[in-house]
């Protein structure tokens, strides 16, 4: 999915498909490597990501200073007019977020994939859902053959 690839600390990742910044975090994310993270998010902002995703897929865990971290990079971006999204698996992360109403500021999907779709300007993925012309006919008029 990159372009480019740089480290900005061995457990955050920066990838670039065009304006799209997709910072990953490994592991825990907590008082001893959150600036790592914070850094990673708002580094990626200042180079002139038009998108940003914060790929929290492979994080077990999260603390205050995570959600401090992941609350200023949603600053940053409203301020540049960059549109930030997470993409997250863990239940215990997915819990932490949902308690401190994070959900609520940055929308949260449930893969890489789907928080990137979600971004303006993006192609819509295909919906998983049959639609009316491909559906077998139900009701009273169907017939039985």
């Amino acid at each position: 999915m990159s372009d480019e690839r740089f480290t900005t600390d061995e457990r955050f990742t920066v990838a670039w498909s065009g304006p799209v910044a997709v910072v990953t975090a490994t592991g825990e994310i907590d008082i001893t490597n959150a600036e790592g993270f914070r850094d990673a998010l708002l580094s990626a902002l200042n180079a002139g990501a038009a998108g940003l995703i914060a790929d929290l897929t492979p994080t077990t865990f999260l603390d205050s200073s995570g959600v401090t971290a992941l609350v200023r990079a949603a600053r940053r971006a409203a301020a540049t007019g960059a549109a930030l999204r997470l993409a997250v698996a863990a239940a215990p992360v997915l819990r932490v977020l949902s308690l401190v109403g994070i959900d609520q500021l940055i929308q949260v999907h449930p893969s890489v994939a789907d928080a990137v779709a979600s971004l303006p300007g993006q192609p819509q993925r295909p919906a998983t859902l049959m639609d009316s012309s491909t559906q077998a006919p139900s009701g009273p008029d169907a017939t039985d053959t």
